[in-house]
């Protein structure tokens, strides 16, 4: 569990860095700006894998003194999170391209963040769960929160959309979400969203 928890401190220590604005105004006129994009990228991606390896660890049947199960959820909560994510990944892949969707929803990495989480807490009722989803939650309407005021103080600057980065997102995320099912979830977390079917 250790790992797992290091791993969240890290991640959202840099992650709410930017909501904290003169410290990364400071941070960058004494290391730049490229120094200072390392140094959150570098901090952002160890912080990530911490998470997914000490996550994975917790999933092994023969942790489960350290994870124990708080309850268990019924299967129409795995149903409703498969069908939540399909949402969750396609915001996922707005908050990178340009379109109407990215348009509507704002921040659509955040929406993301919060679906995705919503969606494993309903269906998984272990510690390690609780602990990295519900921790995940938390971040996305916290930061959510300090983006509006953000940009009620600085103003909000968004690209145009377009029905093609509708399509793109839409196409991406679909695929993403498919390969997930298959075989990409379990080859991260060590656990198959649904059992059998990648095998």
């Amino acid at each position: 569990m250790m790992l797992m928890v290091v791993g969240l401190f890290l991640f959202f220590a840099i992650h709410l860095l930017p909501t904290q604005v003169d410290l990364k105004r400071g941070l960058i006129e004494r290391f730049g700006e490229g120094g200072y994009k390392w140094f959150f990228a570098v901090v952002a991606l160890v912080g990530l894998v911490l998470i997914v390896i000490g996550y994975g660890k917790l999933q092994d049947p023969a942790l489960t003194g350290k994870n124990p199960q708080l309850w268990l959820p019924p299967i129409w909560t795995r149903h409703l999170a498969l069908l939540l994510m399909i949402p969750a990944l396609i915001l996922l892949v707005a908050a990178y391209v340009p379109s109407n969707i990215k348009q509507i929803a704002g921040h659509p990495m955040l929406a993301a963040i919060k679906i995705w989480a919503t969606a494993h807490l309903l269906a998984n009722g272990d510690l390690a769960s609780v602990v990295l989803f519900g921790s995940f939650l938390a971040y996305g309407v916290v930061d959510r929160i300090s983006v509006k005021r953000r940009e009620a103080q600085f103003g909000a600057k968004r690209a145009p959309g377009g029905v093609t980065g509708d399509l793109i997102a839409v196409a991406a995320g679909l695929a993403v979400y498919v390969m997930m099912l298959l075989f990409l979830h379990e080859w991260l977390f060590g656990v198959a969203p649904l059992p059998g079917l990648g095998a």
